[in-house]
């Protein structure tokens, strides 16, 4: 299995510089990760950072079966999901416009918690409309849901037209699970795909998630995955 392809290399901190946000692509073209996962002020900068990379040789081979530029993955409305629709699609447009190939927005936890369905279902549409095809991953929060909740916000970003449903964001309590990756996998059947996020640190975690039905990995210990290891820090 070439588990480098499965990843998106993650760094959400606030503390993130922008010499953190070089070194993040130049990891990323070196050790062939599906993706970077920067915030939105960095989407400009991961993409230049990737284009010129790739232009000096550092890309991977194409007999790899992955593509020779890493994914910007950004996130919106992002870690509290608490934004305004509008400030969440606003983020969106200008993250595409400034080189995002994929968007991960967060939803409005708190609407779902009071059962406003239509609020989150529509929160979700504008994003997946404001991406204009590029693919939306949801961030359902799995460790502020019970069971029934996870459910259902993976039905709604279903309806909503989302690509991928994913687990946490790190930011909030809990982590991904095999037990809500397969519960995920299981009600989206098919329709989306499922990303696992959220204190992945180690191989064989990554390769459990996988196993259960993801298809694409957060993490910001991607290195120590891919190379065996473990890592004491992790988105």
């Amino acid at each position: 299995m070439n588990l480098a392809s499965y990843i998106d290399h993650t760094l959400l901190k606030p503390e993130a510089t922008p010499d953190d946000i070089h070194r993040l692509c130049r990891e990323a073209l070196h050790n062939g990760f599906y993706g970077v996962c920067v915030n939105s002020s960095y989407a400009a900068l991961a993409h230049e950072t990737l284009e010129i990379g790739v232009s000096r040789d550092m890309g991977i081979s194409d007999d790899s079966g992955i593509l020779d530029i890493p994914k910007v993955v950004v996130v919106v409305g992002f870690p509290l999901g608490a934004t305004l629709t509008e400030a969440k699609a606003a983020e969106t447009i200008v993250a595409v416009d400034t080189g995002a190939d994929e968007i991960d927005t967060v939803i409005p936890v708190g609407r779902l918690l009071a059962g406003d369905e239509d609020y989150v279902r529509r929160d979700i549409e504008t994003v997946v409309d404001a991406a204009e095809g590029c693919p939306v991953k949801v961030i359902i929060e799995t460790g502020l849901l019970d069971e029934a909740r996870k459910i259902r916000a993976c039905q709604l970003a279903v309806e909503a037209g989302a690509t991928f449903v994913k687990t946490c964001t790190g930011f909030a309590p809990g982590s991904a699970t095999v037990e809500d990756v397969r519960l995920m996998v299981a009600t989206v059947a098919g329709k989306c795909q499922v990303k696992a996020s959220g204190g992945i640190r180690d191989r064989a975690t990554a390769l459990a998630l996988i196993e259960a039905g993801a298809t694409r990995l957060g993490t910001s210990s991607s290195i120590a995955i891919v190379s065996g290891g473990t890592s004491v820090q992790g988105y």
